[in-house]
C-alpha cells in the first residue's frame, strides 16, 4: 500500500511530484486579513487568489488568520492546526486533474463564546481586511424586504451583550469599536457570499446592529469603513468520503481536502479603506461594474442551480451532473433560463447572458464533479428569495414569461413536503424545515398555504399571474407527478 505523507510544513518538500506547493516562505508570512467562515469554497477560492500571489514574490503581509463564530467551526480549526493551515486544492477538469497546496492561511483563532480572541486579533492595526462566508442566509435579512432583522434573538442578543457577542457581526463591531477608541482606524469588510449588493448587505447588518446599542460608533463605521460589494464564483462541492479517498490516492494524508472545478471567477468593487492584496495579477477583476457581474451569476448561476436541484431532488438524481444528463432536468434548465431569466440580465464585458447559460450548462455537466442535490438544495428559505423569486418580480413587471420559474417554486413546495416521487424520505434540508414542512402539506390540498409565507413571497402571493400559474403547477404535480409537469412545460412554445 502506498504511503500518504502527513501535510505540514516540514513535509512540502517531500510531496508527489507534479504536486504543486508554496515556493515562498511561509514562516515569513504576516497576517492582513481575518476570514469568517473557513470552509470548502473559501479555500478553494479567496485564499487561492492570495496563494497565486504569495506564489509571485507578492502579498507577504497579507496572510490570512482564519475564524469561526459557531460550535461547528472548531472541528475545522483542529484539523487545519494540525497541518499547519495547508490545503489540498484538487481542479476537477474533465481531461484531467491537478492538485496543489495552498498556504496562505497561517493560523486559525479559538472557538469561544463570546469571541474574545477573534475580538482581540481584529482590534491590532495589522489587520486591515476582515472577510466573511457565512452563507446567503447568515445576514439577519428579513428575505421579503430585504431590511436588517432587528428583531432576531441573535441580534437581540450581541444588543444586550456588545462585549461578549455570539455572531460575527457583533464581534466585528466589539473590534471596531476598540480600534477607534485606541486610534487605529478602520479595516474594510469584505462580503464574499453569494448576495445581491453583498457589501451593501454586510454595511446595513453592521451598521444597524450598531445603531442598536451605540449609535455614534454606528455613524463611525458607516462613514470610515469600506464595504465593498463583490461577486464569487467557483463550484466546490463538500468534502466527503471520495474526496478523502482521491487525495489519500494523490498520495498526501490532508484532512481537509478540497476538489472544485477548473474555473474561478472573483469580481470586487475597488473600495478598500486600509489597502489590499493586488488580486488582480492574481486573475480577479476590480470594477465598477460589480453589480451586472453579480447580477448575472446570481441569476443565471445560482438560480440555475435550484431550478436543476430541487426537481433533481424529487426525482432522486443524486448529483448536479447526474440532473444535466436527465433529459427532462435539462431540458427544463435550458428553457426556463431563456424564458425567465435571460430577459432581464445584462450583459458584462466579454459576455452576453445567452453565452453564459451556455457556460453553466457546461459547468454543471462535468461528472467529475460530486456535487450534491441536496448541498444545491439546502436553505431553499434564503436561496429562493435571493436567486429565484426577483426573476419573478423582473418577469411580472415586464409582462414576460414567468411560468417556469412558477413550476421551480413548486417543485420546492413539493421538496419540502418531505418525500421524492419514489416514497423515499427527504431529511431536513433547512434552518426552518418544520415550519416549511408544515406549510408545504397544507398546500396539497391548497396550494396558496405556500405562498402565504409572506416573510418569503411578500406581495408575490396577490400577483394573480404567479398564483395561478404556481397553483397550477402545484396540483399538477401532486396530481399527475413532476416529470409529467416538466413534459408539460418543456412542450409548451
Amino acid at each position: 500500500m502506498a504511503i500518504s505523507i502527513k501535510l505540514r510544513n516540514a513535509n512540502l518538500a517531500d510531496l508527489p511530484t507534479g504536486v504543486l506547493r508554496p515556493d515562498y516562505d511561509r514562516h515569513a508570512l504576516s497576517a492582513g486579513i481575518i476570514h469568517i467562515g473557513v470552509g470548502n469554497f473559501h479555500r478553494a477560492h479567496q485564499a487561492w487568489y492570495l496563494h497565486r500571489l504569495m506564489q509571485s514574490g507578492l502579498a507577504q503581509d497579507w496572510a490570512i488568520i482564519g475564524a469561526g463564530v459557531r460550535p461547528y467551526d472548531a472541528a475545522m480549526r483542529n484539523k487545519l492546526l494540525a497541518q499547519d493551515c495547508l490545503t489540498t486544492l484538487i481542479e476537477l477538469d474533465p481531461a484531467s486533474s491537478q492538485a496543489e497546496v495552498v498556504g496562505s492561511m497561517i493560523d486559525y483563532l479559538p472557538i469561544q463564546d463570546g469571541n474574545a480572541a477573534l475580538i482581540a486579533r481584529m482590534s491590532d492595526p495589522d489587520i486591515r481586511i476582515v472577510a466573511l462566508t457565512v452563507t446567503e442566509g447568515g445576514y439577519y435579512i428579513d428575505p421579503a424586504t430585504q431590511a436588517f432583522d432587528a428583531s432576531h434573538p441573535d441580534m437581540q442578543h450581541d444588543v444586550q451583550n456588545p462585549a461578549t457577542p455570539k455572531t460575527a457581526f457583533g464581534a466585528m463591531i466589539a473590534g471596531l469599536k476598540a480600534r477607534r477608541d485606541a486610534g487605529i482606524g478602520p479595516f474594510t469588510g469584505l462580503c464574499c457570499d453569494n448576495l445581491q449588493g453583498n457589501g451593501a448587505v454586510l454595511r446595513q447588518t453592521l451598521v444597524g446592529l450598531a445603531r442598536l446599542s451605540e449609535p455614534d460608533l454606528a455613524a463611525w463605521i458607516d462613514t470610515h469603513c469600506s464595504f465593498p460589494n463583490s461577486m464569487v464564483d467557483c463550484i466546490v462541492p463538500a468534502t466527503g468520503a471520495s474526496e478523502m479517498a482521491l487525495v489519500k490516492a494523490l498520495g498526501i494524508d490532508d484532512q481537509a481536502p478540497v476538489t472544485h472545478e477548473n474555473f474561478r471567477q472573483w469580481v470586487i468593487e475597488d473600495s478598500f479603506c486600509a489597502g489590499r492584496p493586488d488580486w488582480d495579477k492574481a486573475g480577479a477583476t476590480f470594477t465598477d461594474q460589480v453589480h451586472d457581474y453579480e447580477l448575472m451569476k446570481i441569476r443565471i448561476l445560482n438560480g440555475g442551480h435550484q431550478v436543476v436541484a430541487v426537481p433533481g431532488e424529487l426525482l432522486s438524481v443524486a448529483t448536479i451532473a447526474g440532473c444535466m444528463q436527465h433529459p427532462l432536468i435539462a431540458d427544463f434548465f435550458t428553457k426556463v433560463q431563456h424564458q425567465g431569466i435571460v430577459p432581464h440580465v445584462k450583459p458584462v464585458p466579454g459576455m452576453q447572458p445567452s453565452a453564459y447559460v451556455d457556460l453553466i450548462r457546461q459547468r454543471f455537466s462535468n461528472p467529475k464533479i460530486v456535487d450534491t442535490t441536496r448541498r444545491v438544495a439546502f436553505d431553499g428559505s434564503s436561496r429562493h428569495p435571493a436567486f429565484i423569486l426577483p426573476s419573478i418580480r423582473d418577469g411580472l413587471a415586464a409582462g414576460s414569461p414567468i411560468d417556469g420559474l412558477a413550476l421551480v417554486e413548486a417543485c420546492w413546495a413539493r421538496m419540502c413536503e418531505g418525500s421524492r416521487e419514489d416514497g423515499s424520505q427527504i431529511e431536513a434540508n433547512d434552518p426552518f424545515w418544520p415550519a416549511l414542512q408544515n406549510k408545504a402539506r397544507a398546500a396539497k390540498s391548497d396550494p396558496m398555504a405556500w405562498l402565504s409565507m409572506a416573510h418569503i413571497y411578500g406581495s408575490l402571493s396577490q400577483e394573480g399571474r404567479f398564483a395561478d400559474a404556481f397553483c397550477g403547477w402545484l396540483d399538477c404535480i401532486w396530481g399527475r407527478g413532476l416529470e409529467a409537469a416538466l413534459a408539460s412545460y418543456c412542450r409548451k412554445s
